[in-house]
């Protein structure tokens, strides 16, 4: 018998818990609630959930805060809502590592289709029989696996949403990547108007990777995208 995905709703308004929880139960999912911050980040860490539902502002902890909390430890997928629509905020959850992002008001139908399409895509890369999961270079290692990156044998702290995007240019070196085939392949989505997100998370990316010294990099091709890039 295969498992009832199991979806935890943070938020703190009761009546977002029982209209969602009509549906998700109608569609076959189970579900469990939070109704703050500090209980959303316990829920997550005890009962894990296959999805978070994750409001950005909730007493006691924001939303923000929790998802990073969360993003330290686990690559659960999440989606974000908030009452709020401005581009930042929209921007901002897809930066700390939200996998979708809905505005309130909502359909609680649309909620659920994207409860479900996130899972698929989370689901098609975990069990893709033509990925490779783990990727090497010269001193570097990049495991999807495990949302873990390695530079010359030493772990180093990666967001998810960092790691698959290093681990997507790394995959094809050479190749470029424009900024909307970068969303729609790691978030899944088209996110038409936030190409920004990925000029933020490469910065991060770069970072935490060497400045020079080593036979890889990501490159810039400016007015298109970018690539990792192997030397010979």
């Amino acid at each position: 018998m295969s498992k009832i995905p199991l979806i935890l709703i943070c938020d703190d308004q009761p009546i977002i818990h029982e209209t969602l929880g009509v549906y998700l139960k109608s569609e076959g999912y189970a579900y469990t609630s939070a109704f703050d911050g500090e209980e959303a980040l316990k829920k997550a860490n005890s009962d894990y959930p296959d999805l978070i539902v994750l409001d950005l502002m909730m007493p006691k902890m924001s939303g923000v805060d929790v998802c990073l909390e969360i993003r330290k430890t686990s690559a659960v997928p999440i989606i974000m809502l908030t009452a709020k629509t401005e581009e930042i905020d929209r921007v901002l959850g897809l930066e700390i590592g939200a996998d979708d992002y809905i505005v309130k008001p909502f359909s609680p139908r649309e909620v659920v289709a994207r409860i479900k399409a996130v899972l698929r895509r989370s689901g098609d890369q975990k069990e893709s029989p033509t990925a490779t999961p783990i990727l090497r270079f010269d001193d570097l290692e990049i495991n999807l696996n495990n949302y873990e990156v390695r530079i010359e044998g030493a772990s180093v702290q990666f967001t998810p949403k960092e790691v698959e995007i290093l681990y997507l240019l790394a995959s094809h070196p050479g190749q470029v990547y424009d900024r909307e085939q970068i969303l729609s392949q790691v978030w899944g989505y088209d996110y038409f108007g936030d190409t920004r997100v990925v000029d933020t998370q490469i910065k991060r990316i770069r970072q935490k990777l060497p400045p020079e010294g080593y036979p890889w990099s990501i490159r810039t091709i400016y007015g298109v995208g970018y690539k990792f890039e192997v030397s010979p």
